[in-house]
Order: C-alpha cells, then sequence, then structure tokens
C-alpha cells in the first residue's frame, strides 16, 4: 500500500546510528563529513529540510504512570535522529534518503509520509 500525500512532505527517522562502536575517531569524523555535505547539497536543492540529532538518554512514557529511563542502552536501533524529506511520492523519498552515507556504518532509516493536516488515521490493530 503507497499513501501519497498532497503535501509531499517525509519523516525520515535514523536508527541505530551506534557508530562510535564500530568506527576509529578519524573514521567517524570522515563518514560525519560525508553525510554533511550530503545533507547540505540536498538541503540547497529543496529536498531536504531541518534535521535533527538526538541526545541518547531520555524518558519513555507508558499510559498515565509508567514512566522511565530510556531509551533503553541494549537497543541496537534507538532513534538517533530525524529529518523531512520533500518528494513527490514515497518512492521518491526513499531514492533520496538510499543516499545517506551513513546507511555504509548501520545506520536504519525509516520513511513515514506526514499527513495533511485535518487527515488523522488513527490504525488500531
Amino acid at each position: 500500500m503507497s499513501i501519497q500525500t498532497t503535501a509531499a512532505e517525509y519523516l525520515v527517522i535514523c536508527r541505530g546510528a551506534r557508530l562510535v562502536e564500530s568506527l576509529t575517531p578519524e573514521g567517524m569524523q570522515n563518514a560525519m563529513k560525508r553525510f554533511y555535505a550530503w545533507f547540505e547539497q540536498l538541503a540547497g536543492e529543496g529536498k531536504i529540510r531541518s534535521g535533527h540529532q538526538l541526545a541518547p538518554e531520555g524518558k519513555v512514557l507508558s499510559g498515565r504512570k509508567g514512566v522511565t529511563d530510556g531509551p533503553f542502552a541494549e537497543s541496537k536501533e534507538g532513534i538517533a535522529g530525524y529529518w523531512f524529506v520533500q518528494a513527490a511520492s514515497l518512492e521518491e523519498a526513499v531514492e533520496i534518503a538510499k543516499g545517506d552515507p551513513l546507511l555504509d556504518f548501520g545506520h536504519i532509516i525509516e520513511i513515514r509520509p506526514i499527513l495533511p493536516e485535518g487527515r488523522a488515521e488513527l490504525q488500531i490493530e
């Protein structure tokens, strides 16, 4: 199933970016240089906007009273950051995200269409 939004905006969620564990400090610096050069080029083309890296610590809420420390350190797929892609379709957003140089180092990317305002979809399974 393919959802196409009129806003043509997609959220890209980056997971599993524990690059420090697999790279030397120089390798990490080079990987990040490649990422930022790629990101800035696409930002200049208007295909990517507003991205942020997330801190490793945080809290997880479960219901009204369940608050725990998180994300959990043992998780290798914790959310490391996010950005937004402007594309005509989900398939185009995927093609743009495939250029992320950090995919070579264990990055996992999830791409989700952002629904237009006024179109809330609640799915109960």
